[in-house]
């Protein structure tokens, strides 16, 4: 079976732009004497800067407010006060700022949308994730949503105890990477409190479209491992996720 890979170049024409077109990744950059192309070069610059500005972007709780109508949301932030703290002390991002209160019940589920370290990740994906896993979660009870500001993933813990819910799921903004400043984490974990590790969460990363996962394919992979927790009791390591590794009809 032919493919694009084998089709015939013409002469002059780049041996490497089908691959380079085929990945986010940076490959076969070419170089100008012993450095790289001014091109390839500018591109990494700007790919950098947008990293960093990612990174530093204040959470803008009005936007995600109004692409979410009709959700009931209540703000939070951790014990960091400022983003500096927070980004040279990661454990403060774990905890809730003192004296903070939420409304106590007895609900399935708490979804917490959380800056972490791409708030811009929040502002493009949040709305739409958290749209297409409700809609896959029926007969599930929801606390308020709650957007945290100047969170880690542990924060979850905390807030999930505190609304007194089974479960927590946390959408939080992943460290950004020269080719991906936007993307969007899931993290959930079955009886959250103070004190969970890593071991006792299940994560779904790169959240994306269209360059990584779908709202849909991601949706239905968290409200799978959401029922398995429940008929377990449990999530992390000793849960697995079983459905298929790729989409329909990639490959």
């Amino acid at each position: 079976m032919s493919s694009a890979l084998d089709a015939p170049l013409p002469p002059g024409d780049d041996p490497w732009a089908v691959l380079r077109a085929a990945t986010r990744a940076r490959v076969a950059l070419g170089r100008a004497g012993d450095a790289l192309p001014t091109a390839r070069e500018l591109e990494f610059r700007a790919a950098h800067a947008a990293a960093r500005d990612a990174v530093h972007q204040p959470l803008d709780p009005a936007l995600v407010r109004a692409q979410l109508p009709g959700v009931e949301l209540v703000e939070v932030h951790s014990a960091a006060p400022d983003r500096a703290t927070y980004l040279q002390r990661p454990d403060l991002g774990r905890q809730l700022a003192e004296g903070t209160e939420l409304p106590r019940g007895d609900a399935d589920l708490a979804v917490v949308v959380a800056d972490g370290l791409s708030p811009r990740a929040v502002h493009e994906h949040a709305a739409g994730l958290v749209t297409a896993l409700l809609e896959r979660l029926p007969g599930w009870t929801v606390a308020p949503l709650v957007l945290a500001h100047q969170a880690r993933v542990a924060l979850g813990d905390a807030v999930g105890e505190a609304l007194g819910a089974r479960a927590v799921v946390v959408l939080i903004g992943e460290r950004p990477g020269l080719s991906s400043a936007d993307s969007l984490g899931v993290y959930l974990t079955w009886g959250p409190r103070p004190g969970r590790v890593d071991s006792e969460r299940n994560c779904v990363s790169n959240v994306r479209p269209p360059h990584g996962l779908s709202y849909p394919q991601a949706a239905d992979t968290v409200a799978a491992l959401l029922g398995a927790a429940r008929e377990l009791g449990a999530s992390g390591v000793v849960l697995k996720d079983e459905g298929p590794a790729l989409p329909a009809g990639a490959g």
